[in-house]
């Protein structure tokens, strides 16, 4: 007679909480990188640049505003905008291209 065929469940069950812990930690990440977010999205969505130049008082959007309101030219403007990246670090875009 085999004694060992009833011997208990075996080493295999503790493969379970392990297959669980990472099914909970995979969503965990999936939520923490997209969902819980909110409106800033996902982290390789998002711009690598400072946040500060995208402030409404920063120099780069009020040059942006002074240009939409025609105070100055094109070239004007881009001559402005590649000194201010410069300062603040920002990547230099080409001239009328698209980032």
């Amino acid at each position: 007679m085999n004694t060992l065929a009833h011997a208990g469940p075996g080493p295999w069950v503790l493969l379970f909480p392990l297959v669980w812990a990472a099914v909970i930690v995979t969503v965990l990440t999936v939520l923490r990188r997209t969902v819980w977010r909110g409106r800033r999205g996902p982290a390789w969505a998002r711009p690598a640049h400072d946040a500060a130049a995208y402030d409404e008082n920063s120099p780069i959007a009020l040059l942006g505003h002074r240009f939409a309101a025609g105070e100055i030219d094109e070239d004007e403007y881009w001559r402005r905008l590649t000194v201010l990246e410069e300062q603040f670090g920002r990547v230099t875009r080409p001239k009328g291209g698209a980032a």
